[in-house]
């Protein structure tokens, strides 16, 4: 599935304007997947058989090619690549750009491979020409962008914050994070563990966290299942680490290579006990890159487990972005012990909470990473003060941070009467939904949350300051941003949630319509 235009595209479009069927194979499976309508052009070889009713309901225009034929005409043509020409001639690619992809992608195979694709290519571009179909597209700014999906930027974001150590167990959608960074740390230090199972890939990170390392585990949900007991551990030693879930549909196996937002719940309240952690969400492609460096700064500053949440919709998704900045948020873990010797005390009651991490092997300043319940000296304890003094400091890590803007951003009109409230992949569909409503005559804006543990209720408070309508729109059935944000108390009185489950992705057509339907009938009402 392909989205074209002239601008960075955030969200799934409402309809296709095109689907090229090369056969009809699957296509009862997938119809669901390709919203199409009167206005939509379907290009198909009639000699694969009649049109699927699923398709012809639809009312789309078919316009029949023998693109079988057109595949044999061609010394070594392929069918796939008489396709790749209706598309980019659909997309308007000029000749230079079409022979440059085709030698990008099959140039090791030789120069009579390349000049066959090519001429395969060029046919299915006649032919669509001689059927009069054109769908001529607006040329976008020129200027250097990147074209990666969002596991990619958020590799790109941990070598930026200064992670030099990965281990992760493969899983769907997430597993082309580890591959990347596999790649790229050869080049820029580090080291990446491939671990037999989840459970060995974080107690991995509790050890490299403890002599010192920046450190990041990657999975999907039902690792993160297998992964909680040691988080617990992470947060009681209070280790540093980064742990990205992309997020799938749940529960058990689920769907492994579809998206959904419904391990919020796990990613807040995942371990026994009282165990405050900071969970993060990128909002978009782009936004990966940068949050996954903020992810490595706070899990560093707090020495604490970091939550990143992805999920399947934007870690898999790849697209054209405008190069993600850097944050200035160098990586700093305070080191520097406040005394040495009998008297150094690794979880020394701070102001700040924060108390001093030196690395293994510093003469005076040896200390024990427990799980159990223990003193500031990090020996256990069962004692009532100790236990509610340590609790007390790690809740106070996350409450004296300066968390600054980071915590989320507002799209639209600020003063705007309708507030969208959305995280992670619903943040695209909402921006676009609220750009329809407000040309339509009902302003809206976005608050789109970047954090959403510990929640930053005056900054959000402001952020829907006279807002008469606000909607949480997310993609779990259980509402959990919605009930989490309640909880808090940081949505006023009349907040309302939008939330359904995957597979299927929210697209802008979903969320205008919901809207305008539950309006008409409080209207009624």
């Amino acid at each position: 599935l392909v989205e074209i235009g002239p601008t960075p595209i955030e969200a799934q479009p409402d309809r296709f304007d095109a689907l090229i069927a090369l056969d009809w194979s699957n296509i009862e499976r997938f119809a669901p997947e390709i919203p199409l309508d009167p206005d939509s052009v379907v290009i198909c070889d009639p000699k694969s058989g009649a049109v699927p009713a699923v398709i012809a309901a639809t009312g789309a225009r078919v316009v029949e090619l023998p693109l079988a034929a057109l595949a044999a005409s061609v010394e070594g043509g392929r069918l796939n690549m008489v396709g790749f020409g209706l598309a980019a001639a659909l997309a308007g690619l000029d000749d230079p750009a079409i022979e440059a992809a085709v030698r990008a992608r099959i140039g090791a195979k030789g120069e009579k491979a390349v000049a066959a694709s090519l001429a395969a290519a060029a046919a299915g571009e006649t032919a669509l020409a001689e059927a009069g179909v054109s769908m001529a597209l607006p040329m976008g700014e020129k200027k250097p962008r990147w074209m990666c999906s969002g596991n990619d930027a958020v590799g790109l974001g941990a070598l930026r914050g200064g992670i030099e150590f990965v281990a992760a167990y493969p899983i769907t959608p997430a597993t082309e994070i580890t591959e990347w960074l596999a790649v790229e740390m050869r080049e820029h230090g580090g080291r990446v563990v491939l671990a037999e199972d989840e459970i060995a890939a974080i107690n991995m990170c509790c050890g490299a966290a403890f002599a010192g390392v920046p450190t990041m585990t990657i999975t999907s949900g039902p690792g993160l299942a297998l992964k909680v007991e040691t988080l617990g551990l992470a947060v009681a030693a209070e280790l540093p680490m980064v742990v990205v879930d992309v997020m799938r549909v749940g529960p058990s196996t689920g769907i492994p290579t579809k998206s959904d937002q419904g391990d919020l719940d796990i990613a807040l309240h995942g371990t026994p006990g009282d165990a405050p952690r900071v969970v993060l969400a990128p909002m978009s492609i782009a936004d990966c890159a940068s949050t996954t460096e903020w992810a490595v700064y706070v899990a560093e500053a707090l020495q604490t487990p970091v939550m990143l949440l992805s999920d399947q919709s934007l870690g898999q998704a790849q697209t054209v972005i405008d190069i993600p900045e850097t944050r200035p948020t160098p990586l700093k873990r305070l080191t520097e012990p406040l005394a040495e010797g009998a008297d150094f005390r690794r979880y020394a009651l701070t102001e700040s909470g924060v108390s001093p991490m030196p690395a293994p092997g510093r003469p005076g300043t040896q200390w024990v990473a427990d799980g159990l319940s223990h003193r500031e000296s990090g020996h256990p304890s069962n004692a009532a003060v100790d236990h509610v003094a340590q609790l007390d400091k790690r809740l106070r890590k996350l409450e004296t941070f300066d968390w600054g803007d980071g915590w989320g951003e507002v799209f639209g009109p600020a003063d705007a009467p309708l507030a969208l409230l959305a995280f992670g992949s619903t943040v695209g569909p909402a921006k676009e939904a609220a750009r329809r409503l407000t040309e339509a005559g009902t302003p809206t804006r976005v608050v789109a949350m970047r954090l959403i543990a510990p929640v930053q209720t005056e900054k959000l408070a402001k952020a829907l300051a006279g807002a008469s309508r606000v909607v949480v729109v997310e993609q779990n059935a259980s509402a959990q941003l919605f009930r989490h944000l309640l909880g808090e108390r940081a949505l006023p009185a009349h907040a309302e949630s939008f939330a359904r489950p995957g597979p299927a992705p929210f697209r802008p057509a979903e969320i205008v319509a919901r809207l305008q339907t539950a309006a008409v009938r409080e209207a009624a009402e």
